[in-house]
């Protein structure tokens, strides 16, 4: 079965099931026949229900709803989404095209380096790319935040692990590795803090890798494409130190979409990625 649309789809369908349900359950009330509005009220809380978890969690929930469907998705340019919903595929004259999508957790900025230490980090980066035997793209999109709601941010997260802090050392035998863990946690929100307070502006930053297979079918381009992203996935954790994570659904969607139009407010972006 082919259909078209994310989140937004399953979203709108929710919604109408849930208002379908609500006019059911009006109608048998007024009409005094119980299960009409039995039943009605059962769709009415079950739409409300999973149209909120497609809005917030549809990257989670589409790609399941798919998969046991066997729901295929085709967009208006010609890209085909299968089921699993982790890659992307196109036919081109015959030849199979699949792109795959890696979301990259940087937790270090580069100004809490050293010199040196970003020397390394950029030799590290470079061994990384030279080890991959394909084309690969990675990509940096760049904002700079609000420094208000950074600093509260920040400030929040600092006294919560002073908090776990002080309540781990009065603890009768308290854990050296976790104190030693929370303690490091408080520098750095300290360290986070004096900088705001220096007058540097806080940057944030959305990373992503893309890696494209070809296959002369469709199974052998997303097999390949799967292959290649699970290879670039341990490359670029093992040499960069970052967290890498397998986008798919809604996720992969936005940085599809990224590559030709991105957010172009750092609050647009901000709420993209929540």
């Amino acid at each position: 079965m082919a259909i078209t649309g994310g989140a937004k789809t399953y979203t709108i369908a929710c919604i109408v099931v849930g208002i379908v349900g609500a006019l059911l359950a009006f109608i048998g009330g007024s009409a005094g026949v119980g299960p009409f509005a039995l039943i009605g009220g059962l769709l009415a809380g079950l739409g409300s229900l999973f149209g909120v978890l497609f809005w917030k969690y549809g990257y989670l929930f589409i790609p399941l709803v798919t998969e046991r469907a066997k729901i295929v998705i085709m967009t208006d340019t010609g890209y085909e989404i299968p089921p699993s919903q982790d890659v992307i595929v196109k036919n081109a004259g015959g030849v199979f095209y699949a792109s795959a999508f890696l979301g990259i957790k940087i937790f270090e900025s580069a100004t809490e380096k050293s010199a040196e230490e970003n020397l390394a980090y950029t030799q590290f980066f470079e061994r990384a790319i030279s080890n991959l035997k394909y084309v690969t793209k990675v990509a940096y999109i760049l904002f700079v935040e609000d420094v208000g709601e950074k600093r509260k941010m920040i400030e929040t997260k600092r006294a919560e692990a002073q908090l776990r802090l002080a309540r781990e050392r009065d603890k009768a035998q308290p854990d050296v590795l976790r104190m030693d863990k929370l303690e490091k946690e408080v520098q750095v929100r300290d360290a986070e803090l004096s900088r705001l307070i220096k007058g540097v502006k806080p940057m944030g930053v959305i990373a992503y890798a893309q890696t494209t297979a070809v296959g002369l079918s469709k199974d052998a381009a997303i097999a390949a494409a799967r292959t290649q992203a699970n290879e670039l996935r341990t490359v670029l954790a093992n040499a960069l130190n970052v967290e890498v994570v397998n986008l798919t659904g809604d996720e992969m969607l936005k940085c599809f979409e990224w590559e030709k139009f991105f957010p172009v407010t750092a609050q647009e972006l901000e709420e993209s990625v929540v």
